[in-house]
C-alpha cells in the first residue's frame, strides 16, 4: 500500500505557473504508475498526465500536453506535476494517484488503486 500528499497549489493569476507535488510513503514507490487528475466544481474528475514506473515515458491529456510537464524523482518518492501559462479553466483540485498496472499507463481512474487528498489550484482571471 501507498499513502500519497499533494502539495503547492495555491492562488494564482492567469499566466502564471505551478509545481504540484506528490510525497508518497513506502518503499515500493518506484513500482507503480504515477498519475495526476483534476475534478473542477460541478464536473467529473478528469485525467491529466501519466508517468511510468522508471519516468521513461509519459502521457497526457490532449488539453494540457502543450502546457503540462509530470516527472518524478524515485529517490525522493515524489512525482512532480509542472504547469505553465495556467488559466481560469485550470482551477481544479488536483490530486496524484498510483497505479499497480505493469506494462501501460492506465488514463482511467479506475486505472488508479490509491488517490491523495487533493491540493487546490485556483486561477485568477
Amino acid at each position: 500500500q501507498v499513502q500519497l500528499a499533494e502539495s503547492g497549489g495555491g492562488l494564482v493569476q492567469a499566466g502564471g505557473s505551478l509545481r504540484l507535488s506528490c510525497a508518497a510513503s513506502g518503499r515500493t514507490f518506484s513500482s507503480y504508475v504515477m498519475g495526476w487528475f483534476r475534478q473542477a466544481p460541478g464536473k467529473e474528475r478528469e485525467f491529466v498526465a501519466a508517468i511510468s514506473q522508471s519516468g521513461g515515458s509519459t502521457w497526457y491529456a490532449d488539453s494540457v500536453k502543450a502546457r503540462f510537464t509530470i516527472s518524478r524523482d524515485n529517490a525522493k518518492n515524489t512525482v512532480y506535476l509542472q504547469i505553465y501559462s495556467l488559466k481560469p479553466e485550470d482551477t481544479a483540485v488536483y490530486y496524484c494517484a498510483a497505479s499497480r498496472v505493469v506494462g501501460g499507463i492506465p488514463t482511467s481512474k479506475g486505472g488508479y488503486a490509491y488517490w491523495g487528498q487533493g491540493t487546490q489550484v485556483t486561477v485568477s482571471s
